[in-house]
């Protein structure tokens, strides 16, 4: 007889992230006490200076204050926060008017792979927002697949695979290449003072990669990640909602009259038009998606008050919101099951402050980069080096923004003496970090995804854990990373156009 295998006793989210932050916080004293900081190079007049970063201790009288006294503060000032609740007000109104049984009940006549390749696609596509897009993908997606007759847990999954892995890959230009593209022209003054960072310097290699990924990504997760997971997966309070084409009319209707709407407030030089624009930025991206910007700060909401008003008229014409009250129990339906995620993120939310207090990732991550600078290779060693040492120092510090500002004066000087443009290696960095962030316990939309997993999970007959997620997609993201590897790499060897008028090499 065989014998019988113990259950093996899985540690909880929660506790993971309690003892990551206690990790933290002892790391934090070793370094300190041991006295290892990091130089950080920056560019200063045109010129490339170097500074040191050191490591706090959290258990100093300072660190002991920190604690203390930011325990509260560091979660109800958590940005996530406020874009997961207002997210969830408009998936719970979606879903409680039926709006979202009438759109995506449709989707059950699709394969498996014909959906996931849509969702990656949209995936990718939605990354042009930033990180808002995590927020807004995860639990849509469940939902989506829900109402498609699917595992939620395979679309929440795919949605955050095809959001971060992706995250190189766009054919719409984004905010971020913006900003990212003004630290790489700074870092490349200090080998080439003619050198002048275009938007669409990779105009051609980021929708061909976003295709590739969307192919070959349908076929990863079809075959390799779709199987871990059941068929289906039980779902507590599943409701039939009434079926009316004239509320849909009228709800597609009013989308459409909204989003014009909310076009035209960002197109200039119209009577009333640009009020959601930053009038301090001169470039028209910056305008749009800079940090400042009405549109780029607001677009959750703008997208919640377009659905909820939205799903008010599908509700109400359909009947299946017949009251003032049916219309406020729809605005909180989906916060019922979620409750485990808000004290999730309490618990993540002071251990990235923790951790941006110690200055333990900035430390490390600069202590890569001394050694990148020390690197004597070049061509496609250079390239798989600094790519798997991003993809490390991504881990450390999901910011894509201050990661660059601690990579680029480095990476990008580099590169070029090489022979390597520095739009070439940008390209290259966005790639690595989208892996990076993908694998991060430390990026707070991966917990995020696993809290919604938890949603799904009403059976609990799948034990839904931070490592047990990690290690449920580490075959995929292999695959991604793969494949990512081999677009770049090709594309450095056959030396294509990667945008108007740049090439990958000098």
């Amino acid at each position: 007889m065989k014998k019988k295998r113990k259950k093996q006793k899985s540690l909880n989210p929660i506790f993971t992230i309690v003892i990551l932050t206690f990790i933290i916080m002892i790391v934090s004293l070793l370094f300190s006490v041991l006295g290892i900081e990091g130089s950080r190079s920056s560019i200063v007049n045109g010129s490339l200076e170097s500074s040191l970063t050191t490591v706090k201790n959290i258990f100093s009288s300072d660190g002991i204050h920190f604690l203390f006294g930011n325990i509260v503060e560091s979660f109800t000032t958590f940005e996530p926060l406020a874009y997961l609740i207002l997210s969830l007000i408009g998936i719970s109104i979606g879903s409680a008017s039926g709006l979202f049984q009438k759109l995506f009940s449709s989707l059950k006549k699709l394969r498996l792979s014909v959906l996931t390749f849509i969702l990656l696609f949209i995936s990718m596509l939605a990354s042009m927002i930033g990180e808002y897009s995590f927020m807004l993908l995860i639990p849509l997606a469940g939902v989506m697949y829900q109402y498609a007759s699917k595992n939620p847990m395979l679309g929440i999954m795919t949605a955050f695979l095809g959001t971060s892995i992706g995250y190189g890959a766009n054919v719409i230009f984004t905010y971020d290449d913006y900003a990212l593209g003004m630290l790489t022209e700074v870092a490349a003054a200090t080998v080439d003072e003619d050198y002048t960072f275009q938007l669409l310097s990779t105009c051609i290699i980021s929708p061909i990669s976003m295709l590739i990924l969307s192919v070959l990504g349908t076929t990863i997760i079809t075959r390799f990640l779709a199987p871990k997971l059941p068929k289906k997966c039980h779902i507590d309070d599943q409701v039939e909602y009434k079926n009316s084409k004239i509320a849909a009319r009228l709800s597609g209707i009013l989308c459409i009259i909204l989003i014009l709407a909310v076009l035209y407030m960002v197109i200039p030089g119209l009577p009333g038009s640009g009020v959601l624009l930053d009038p301090d930025e001169k470039e028209y991206i910056a305008k749009l998606f800079g940090s400042n910007a009405p549109f780029r700060t607001g677009i959750i909401l703008f997208i919640t008050v377009i659905l909820t008003l939205c799903s008010f008229v599908y509700g109400i014409v359909s009947g299946n919101l017949k009251s003032t009250e049916d219309c406020g129990l729809g605005l909180s339906k989906e916060f019922k099951n979620v409750g485990y995620l808000f004290v999730l993120l309490f618990f993540v939310s002071n251990m990235l402050a923790i951790l941006n207090w110690t200055n333990l990732g900035s430390v490390i991550t600069t202590r890569l980069v001394d050694f990148i600078s020390t690197l004597q290779i070049s061509g496609i060693p250079l390239i798989l080096s600094v790519f798997v040492i991003i993809i490390i120092a991504s881990i450390l510090i999901p910011g894509t923004l201050e990661k660059w500002t601690l990579l680029s004066p480095i990476v990008i000087p580099l590169f070029m003496r090489a022979n390597i443009t520095p739009d070439f290696t940008q390209f290259l960095f966005k790639a690595a970090d989208g892996i990076g962030k993908s694998i991060s316990l430390f990026f707070v939309y991966f917990i995020i995804m696993v809290g919604f997993l938890q949603k799904y999970n009403a059976d609990r007959k799948t034990e839904i854990t931070l490592f047990g997620t990690l290690k449920t997609l580490a075959p995929s993201i292999l695959l991604f990373t793969i494949v990512w590897i081999m677009i770049i790499i090709g594309w450095y060897l056959v030396g294509l156009p990667i945008g108007i008028h740049t090439m990958p090499t000098l």
